[in-house]
């Protein structure tokens, strides 16, 4: 009998069973930093629940959500988005083989629903399985139960912290409604965007978008407020308690004190000035990501196929950030670090591979059940087509004649003309790397370190 099971094991951590460890004098400064008075919840809103948007909360939650009377954590979805019957088994599956998630739902009534829902006898929902502590983008990894909110002016109107964690390609969308919602606000909440991707613009000269700068446009929230979170994570793998660091960059006056906040023993923060520019690279190196699932895939995984593909576009990445930046040398290790956990276990590798296997077809769109958002795809466009940008040109070092940055990067062209063009095969990526034309790539770096290619226009700096 089910109510007859008896549990053994580590206590499900819900935000209740922790010892405190100084977090609640961790709570109560940045109340005080944020000018919380007593008796006022402190108010955090996650705005898009997919994997690291989902985790991210139940991060907060397991740590803080003990402390009811001080603080409040919610997150945002859409309602309505049904759950398959795949997925279904998959997550009673899941269910059965834990027991501290077993006993929790039984303790709140909830584990009959997924009996039906195996059983094909239930719909479920993704944010009636999120409240019990399931991501629809990661059902193999349990969270804590969440507090879920489905109607966005509610989740928003008066938060003190909004964590996005939408893809780029919805922030824009999203954050124009949550404007609506701001309009009598007397001042912005803080904005935590963990969102990786770009937008290209070409008006009045080429240039980036990061998500941050559309929801500074889309709000009017300053860029001050609005903070960007990223490293080299994976969602499942943080939750799971595996040691992890990230960087939150943006205004001394927040990044600092939201830093120390976040910082767990195994997940630290550190901190950085430098928003933009950490920003887009989080969203290049999905770009690349792409290209290496599809060289695992074709090679059967060699491990020296790997290696030349991440010469060549650990190579490319270099050249494009020293158009991007003065400093790009900062970058390196960051942006190296990211570039190998999205290569190893990102979903964008895992597209670039289901790609070349033909197991997935570009017909298919970017978006996918257990997976979320491909937001490398969108990337490889904005990327190449800004690059492409004649009023960009720099100096070809052998030809000796002025070229689009773009013609400088074999492995972003290829997958330009593979998945956005749809021109060439997924075998084409293997060719832009045995091609004997192509330079060295030690030579693409020092033709980057020797020559000032820097075009501060791209990130809209004067």
């Amino acid at each position: 009998m089910v109510g007859s099971i008896e549990v053994k094991g580590t206590p499900y951590l819900n935000g209740t069973t922790q010892n405190h460890n100084g977090l609640e004098e961790k709570l109560d400064e940045f109340r005080r930093v944020l000018g919380k008075a007593d008796g006022d919840l402190l108010r955090i809103v996650g705005v898009g629940a997919g994997a690291w948007g989902s985790v991210f909360a139940a991060l907060l939650q397991d740590s803080y959500g003990q402390f009811r009377e001080k603080i409040q954590i919610r997150i945002w979805r859409r309602p309505g988005r049904a759950v398959d019957r795949v997925t279904s088994e998959r997550l009673f599956e899941v269910i059965n083989s834990r027991e501290d998630v077993l006993r929790r739902l039984i303790r709140r009534c909830a584990y009959l629903k997924y009996v039906e829902a195996r059983l094909g006898d239930r719909t479920l929902y993704a944010d009636e399985i999120l409240k019990d502590g399931f991501c629809l983008n990661m059902i193999d990894t349990p969270l804590c139960p969440l507090k879920v909110v489905t109607n966005l002016q509610e989740a928003v109107w008066d938060a003190d912290i909004v964590v996005n964690g939408l893809p780029s390609t919805e922030t824009r969308e999203v954050f124009e409604e949550i404007s609506e919602y701001w309009k009598e606000r007397i001042s912005m909440p803080i904005i935590i965007s963990l969102a990786k991707g770009i937008e290209a613009a070409f008006d009045p000269v080429p240039h980036i978008i990061t998500p941050t700068q559309m929801i500074s446009r889309a709000t009017g929230a300053p860029l001050e407020n609005i903070l960007y979170l990223g490293g080299p994570n994976i969602a499942s793998e943080i939750y799971n308690k595996e040691y992890a660091n990230a960087r939150i960059c943006g205004a001394e006056k927040w990044r600092i004190p939201v830093a120390k906040f976040l910082r767990q023993p195994h997940f630290i923060v550190w901190d950085n000035s430098d928003l933009v520019t950490h920003e887009v690279m989080g969203g290049l190196k999905n770009v690349y990501a792409i290209g290496a699932g599809m060289v695992a895939a074709l090679t059967n995984e060699s491990a020296t196929s790997k290696s030349v593909y991440f010469a060549h576009c650990t190579s490319e990445m270099i050249f494009i950030t020293h158009l991007l930046t003065k400093e790009p040398e900062k970058l390196a290790g960051p942006l190296l670090a990211d570039t190998y956990v999205t290569l190893l276990k990102g979903r964008n590798a895992w597209y670039g591979q289901m790609i070349a296997k033909e197991k997935l077809s570009l017909d298919m769109g970017d978006s996918f059940t257990g997976k979320g958002m491909i937001q490398g795809v969108s990337a490889v466009g904005a990327f190449y087509e800004l690059l492409s940008q004649s009023s960009l040109n720099v100096q070809h070092p052998d030809e000796n004649k002025p070229v689009a940055p773009a013609e400088l990067c074999p492995i972003l062209k290829t997958l330009y003309k593979i998945l956005i063009k749809r021109e060439q095969q997924p075998r084409a990526i293997l060719q832009a790397l045995r091609d004997e034309n192509s330079n060295d790539p030690r030579d693409r770096i020092e033709i980057a370190q020797t020559h000032a290619f820097y075009r501060p226009s791209l990130l809209g700096q004067p």
